[in-house]
């Protein structure tokens, strides 16, 4: 099923401007205290394992402060989230002003590589080792 144009981009809108409310409000916290005081992650809490994405926020906030070190220790996916949150919202106003579909195309294709099963089996691999490494030290 083709991706609606208006939906993909309203949907990815607001995906960056709830992710800046997100890190302007936890911002303020020390990164030891985001994991206590606000703990959303399900997993972590009912489970009490961290998931894949546990850390992320905290390695986001690391990266915008110049912590390249912390930002990778937090948990690597920061830097793939730092990077869409950067990018993104210029790439939205790109294509809206020219009335271009270059973002949603360019999903499309990342989408539709990663369903070939020799970028899927490394995604994978990756994503567990980044599970285990958060489990090990215990985000």
């Amino acid at each position: 099923m083709p991706l609606n144009r208006n939906r993909f981009y309203l949907s990815m809108t607001l995906a960056c401007a709830i992710s800046y409310v997100w890190i302007a409000l936890i911002g303020r916290l020390k990164p030891e205290e985001i994991g206590t005081k606000f703990d959303l992650c399900p997993i972590h809490r009912f489970a009490h394992i961290p998931c894949p994405s546990c850390g992320s926020t905290r390695s986001v906030l690391a990266l915008m402060n110049g912590d390249l070190a912390g930002g990778l220790y937090w948990n690597p996916l920061g830097y793939f989230i730092f990077a869409v949150l950067l990018i993104v919202p210029f790439w939205i106003a790109y294509d809206l002003v020219l009335k271009k579909s270059t973002l949603i195309h360019s999903f499309q294709l990342f989408e539709n590589t990663l369903r070939r099963r020799w970028v899927a089996i490394p995604a994978i691999a990756l994503i567990l080792v980044n599970w285990v490494w958060n489990i090990v030290k215990a985000v």
